[in-house]
């Protein structure tokens, strides 16, 4: 079998993104065959035997051969595959992901935070069909000081195009504070238990609400964490699991 690079079987394996796995290596924490590794160095899959902080790095066959990643997208970009405006897409993020995978989901083009990537069809289709409802938890950033009133007008019952929404949880996290230019903002954490387009967007300014930022923190017990913006991360087993059986 051929040679590879490290970090390019860190990838395959569905473990660290290349530059992830060279910052590793480069910090020693990655060894082949009990040397410490380089980066630079290359390995025989399935013949030596790659370590990450001891334990042992394997190719994919527990989620029977699909990827399923998590990339915290940053703001700016659009999800889909390409774009005919020639906006950044979120794919371009997951340039050193050997496996073409596909966004689970939406996020609009301002909107920042969790979004998955799979190339598993069957999960996919689950966890966007209508009657699924897996909770989607939003950070949402909102201008001026609210108070319960404007809570309860949020979470009262609600139409969009034609069709009565799911209800969804509000919490007001912070009221009046001020950020560093002295604009007053709110801060509301927002669950949603479906995905309709544009959702916290459109219920916000039906409420008389602006929003100035917003971001998807977790679904369901999938957290984003301290994920960086921009980068990605595979999903451990005991999330795939979740995900499979939810």
């Amino acid at each position: 079998m051929e040679k590879i690079r490290l970090q390019k079987y860190f990838t395959d394996c569905g473990v660290l993104s290349r530059r992830k796995a060279e910052a590793e290596i480069a910090a020693g924490t990655v060894t082949i065959n009990g040397t410490v590794a380089s980066v630079g160095d290359k390995i025989t899959p399935g013949i030596d035997l790659v370590c990450w902080k001891g334990r042992p790095v394997t190719e994919k066959a527990q989620n029977t051969g699909h990827t399923y990643i998590m990339l915290h997208k940053p703001p700016g970009y659009v999800t889909t595959m390409s774009d005919e405006q020639g906006r950044p897409c979120v794919l371009d993020l997951l340039a050193d992901v050997s496996t073409r995978v596909y966004p689970v989901g939406r996020l609009d083009m301002y909107s920042e935070g969790l979004l998955l990537f799979t190339d598993d069809g069957a999960l996919a289709n689950k966890l966007t069909h209508p009657s699924h409802s897996i909770p989607k938890i939003y950070m949402v950033k909102v201008r001026g000081a609210l108070d319960q009133t404007d809570i309860k007008r949020l979470t009262a019952p609600m139409q969009l195009d034609g069709y009565t929404l799911r209800p969804i949880q509000a919490k007001l996290c912070k009221s009046g504070e001020r950020d560093k230019g002295g604009n007053v903002y709110s801060l509301l954490k927002i669950t949603l238990y479906e995905g309709r387009n544009r959702q916290i967007r459109r219920m916000c300014e039906a409420a008389h609400l602006t929003v100035l930022r917003l971001r998807r923190i977790a679904v369901g017990t999938l957290s984003l964490s301290d994920l960086p913006r921009g980068h990605w991360r595979p999903l451990t087993d005991e999330e795939i699991q979740y995900l499979q059986n939810v």
